[in-house]
C-alpha cells in the first residue's frame, strides 16, 4: 500500500512540474512592468511571475518570523521549567532497576 502512495505522490509531483514547465514555455513573451516615476522593466513573462512569487514568499516568511521567535521562546521557558521540576532520584519501587530508556 505504501508503494502505491509513493508512486501516486511521485506522479503528482511530475504532473505539477510539467504543468509549470508548460506554463513557462507558453509565457515566454515579453511583458512590461511600469513602476513609479517612469521607470519601466521589460522581461519575459515567466521571470516576472517567478519574481512576484519569490517576493511573496519572502514577505510570508518575514510575517512568520515573530511567531516562530515567540514559540521558540515559550519552548525554551517550558524546557527550563521541566528541568527545574524534574526529580533527582529515579522513581522506581522496591528493588526494581531503571531500564535506561
Amino acid at each position: 500500500m505504501t508503494r502505491v502512495v509513493a508512486y501516486l505522490q511521485w506522479a503528482l509531483k511530475a504532473f505539477a512540474f510539467f504543468t509549470f514547465f508548460a506554463f513557462a514555455l507558453n509565457n515566454q513573451g515579453d511583458a512590461t512592468v511600469r513602476f513609479f516615476f517612469g521607470y519601466v522593466w521589460t522581461a519575459p513573462m515567466v521571470l516576472i511571475v517567478l519574481g512576484a512569487f519569490g517576493i511573496g514568499l519572502f514577505i510570508g516568511i518575514l510575517g512568520m518570523v515573530p511567531r516562530w521567535w515567540g514559540q521558540r521562546r515559550a519552548a525554551t521557558l517550558a524546557r527550563r521549567g521541566a528541568v527545574a521540576a524534574a526529580p533527582t532520584e529515579p522513581n522506581v519501587p522496591g528493588n526494581a532497576r531503571s531500564h535506561g530508556l
